[in-house]
């Protein structure tokens, strides 16, 4: 029990501490009240079922644990320690300053557990910090570094990121450091050893009992909670104000109106209607949303993003956590100024992220699928991406000629509208379109890559194969396809984006409105593009499309669960199923070659699409192998976010190049593909092997069984197919 003197004076430090505190926490709010609050998706509604979830995300560490296990459990000591350090603070206070009998009685077990368990977590915490400590200052984990040329704010090149590391550290081991001493010294002093402090009990073995080693509970307390008095100012502007901030960051992530997660695919639209909206896309930390800025408190700084992120991981200066970084100290040099209202001095790209940087980014997701407190580092960047070509008209070059094939022809190729069904001259009967066809059950979209570009086309001639063999009433729009606008809208041009998705959103609602089934039954639209699925099923909602939009993988799925496609034979040969009237293809033998799937970062990550091609695989091709990064911890292709419309970024290697090499790396002999976009450049990569559509491996299985392929999965197929 402290003295009167030292109760007062604690009292008045506390008075102190929290009203400076509280001044920062305030300063914070407002800040990130600078930042629009203009949602297309829903941030705010079902508020105590959004605090819920984001306690149970928080508590479970279930996001921080999606990556690297040893450092993750080390956070988790530390975590979790603290979170039992709010009752330990609690107790320790009311023991300084409440009557020694208040505090003194015995409630049993449960006192006991509480006592073992302050005891073990203050150890523990002790051997997290030093953990991580030696984990930046001794071993310096090359993976919590930025590489050479990216952009870093003059605060970071300063050292603030590792002084502030250092700052929090000794303040953790301090806190919780002088805290079991003080422990220590109360056993000391209480004459006897507790069996349920086992650390406490021997630092007083050490010091030696007797009543006047309350003096060292004194120091020990004084050491505990003044560092917290110390330490509450300073919160404010540390990257320990995660713990704070990433529990909001949860807690207003996006969500639909059936009160799920919004997919990563989605972006928040501009409303060109709005004639008061003077800005397209964010120019500076003002033009972000909230959240946005909410971001660069809630980030940990642990690079987890950059790590992953196909850009950087292939040399380029793209650091998606050096953005979040940079942001949050140009907030905390200009925060009194920001908060009152001031515009932001300088423009994002000048201190946050490089252009360089913006136009490497493949918009793959993988930032925001490893975040571990849901920062939404790519949407930052398109925004940026949207300012920059829509506000200031600056782009690289080769993505003029995709533009102004998109807004002439139709598509980024720039070639005849009228030329969109050449695909299906190699086709036997051809194909029906819309017109020639009104009754048809299921619209394949055929997208862009699959009307024009020849390896596509190839995809786009065996999914028809593959659909007649099953018996689909089908067809397509033919020259009423347009780009789905998805390279446009990824590349910043949403103006572009909008013309694009307006215009097929017209002729889908009028088309899929004039042949719909009835009233219950929409008719279903089947594409073989992830980016065309992630547009028609995410985008166009936006616009007032709402469709029935599945992959060609999910549809040539359930054909084969419906058994309107053969399913596997439990036998070895391969023999016609006379009932069915269709070959059925039997298990994979020796002589096949082994196949990896490549996930397609706009189908699984951005949708969550992983299975259907798995299981399609696993079916009626050879022996599947999965690469180290699979389904969610997919790499990129380099394609995405209108990468293939001009050239990469200055790097080590094409990103390509990368997943090229770690597919060979599983000893398969075939790639398969669900993009059109990855088919295209993996098979243009470095080494690359055979790269095929799922569809053209189910394709080649039935040739092969017919007697026609003859080269099991990796096969050629006629016709330049």
């Amino acid at each position: 029990m402290l003295t009167t003197p030292e109760k007062i004076l604690f009292i008045v430090l506390a008075l102190v501490s929290l009203w400076f505190a509280f001044v920062g926490f305030r300063r914070v709010a407002r800040i990130v009240g600078r930042g629009s609050r203009r949602f297309h998706y829903d941030r705010l509604g079902g508020l105590p079922r959004r605090v819920g979830a984001s306690l149970t995300r928080t508590l479970s560490q279930a996001t921080v644990f999606k990556d690297r296990p040893v450092v993750s459990f080390f956070h988790a000591l530390v975590f979790y320690g603290f979170v039992y350090y709010l009752l330990v603070n609690g107790f320790d206070a009311a023991r300084g300053l409440l009557p020694a009998a208040w505090t003194a009685f015995d409630i049993g077990l449960p006192g006991h557990l509480f006592r073992l368990g302050a005891d073990v977590l203050s150890v523990l915490i002790l051997v997290g910090v030093v953990f991580f400590l030696v984990r930046r200052f001794g071993a310096k984990d090359p993976r919590l570094d930025q590489r050479e040329g990216t952009l870093l704010h003059e605060r970071v090149r300063a050292g603030a990121t590792r002084r502030d590391s250092a700052i929090v550290g000794a303040f953790i081991l301090g806190h919780v450091g002088f805290r079991l001493l003080g422990e220590g010294f109360w056993v000391a002093h209480e004459g006897a050893p507790d069996p349920w402090q086992p650390f406490a009990t021997t630092i007083a073995g050490l010091v030696g009992y007797g009543p006047d080693r309350i003096v060292g509970w004194h120091v020990g307390w004084w050491g505990a909670l003044g560092l917290i008095l110390a330490f509450l100012p300073y919160f404010p502007r540390s990257k320990h104000i995660h713990l704070f901030a990433a529990p909001v960051k949860f807690a207003v992530e996006r969500r639909g109106a059936d009160g799920a997660a919004v997919p990563l695919g989605a972006l928040e639209p501009i409303d060109f209607e709005d004639e008061a909206l003077e800005q397209y896309g964010a120019a500076s930390l003002e033009h972000l949303s909230a959240p946005q800025v909410l971001d660069a408190y809630a980030c940990i700084q642990c690079n987890r993003c950059t790590n992953v992120c196909p850009a950087n991981v292939t040399g380029k200066v793209l650091s998606p956590a050096a953005l979040e970084i940079n942001k949050r100290h140009e907030l905390d040099a200009h925060a009194e100024a920001f908060a009152g209202g001031a515009e932001s001095p300088r423009p994002l790209v000048e201190f946050a992220i490089s252009t360089e940087a913006i136009w490497a980014c493949t918009t793959c997701g993988a930032c925001m699928e490893i975040c571990p407190v849901g920062c939404e580092q790519m949407i930052d960047i398109i925004d940026i991406r949207r300012d920059l070509v829509m506000m200031q008209g600056e782009f690289p070059s080769e993505l003029q000629s995709a533009f102004r094939g998109m807004e002439r022809t139709g598509n980024p190729w720039g070639l005849a509208a009228d030329a969109r069904l050449d695909w299906a001259d190699a086709l036997e009967g051809g194909v029906r379109t819309v017109e020639e066809h009104p009754d048809f059950e299921v619209l394949f979209w055929v997208g862009c890559a699959g009307s024009y570009d020849p390896a596509a086309q190839a995809t786009t001639r065996s999914m028809a194969r593959l659909l007649e063999r099953a018996g689909v009433n089908y067809a397509v729009l033919g020259q009423g396809e347009k780009c789905t606008g998805d390279p446009a809208r990824r590349a910043g041009n949403e103006y572009l984006y909008y013309q694009l998705a307006s215009e097929n959103v017209m002729v889908l609602n009028e088309t899929l409105a004039a042949h719909a089934v009835d009233a219950t039954t929409p008719k279903k639209v089947v594409t073989t593009c992830p980016h065309c699925f992630n547009a028609l099923f995410n985008d166009y909602p936006q616009l007032g499309g709402h469709y029935d939009v599945v992959h060609h993988t999910q549809f040539l799925d359930m054909l084969v669960r419906e058994g309107r496609l053969a399913p596997l034979a439990p036998t070895q040969s391969e023999t016609p199923d006379a009932a069915a009237g269709s070959p059925v293809p039997a298990r994979a033998t020796a002589d096949d070659p082994a196949v990896t799937f490549h996930d397609p970062c706009y189908l699984g990550r951005h949708n969550g699409v992983y299975d259907a091609p798995r299981d399609l695989l696993d079916a009626f091709v050879g022996e599947r192998r999965e690469m180290r990064r699979a389904r969610e911890s997919s790499f990129c292709c380099g394609a995405g976010g209108a990468q293939f419309w001009k050239e990469e970024e200055p790097g080590e290697r094409k990103v390509a190049d990368e997943r090229v090499a770690e597919a060979m790396a599983t000893g398969a002999e075939v790639i398969a593909a669900g993009c059109p976009f990855c088919k295209v450049m993996l098979g243009s990569a470095a080494g690359a092997p055979v790269v095929k559509d799922v569809a053209q491996l189910l394709e080649e299985r039935y040739e092969r069984i017919e007697g026609r392929g003859g080269g099991g999965a990796a096969a050629t197929l006629p016709a330049g197919d």
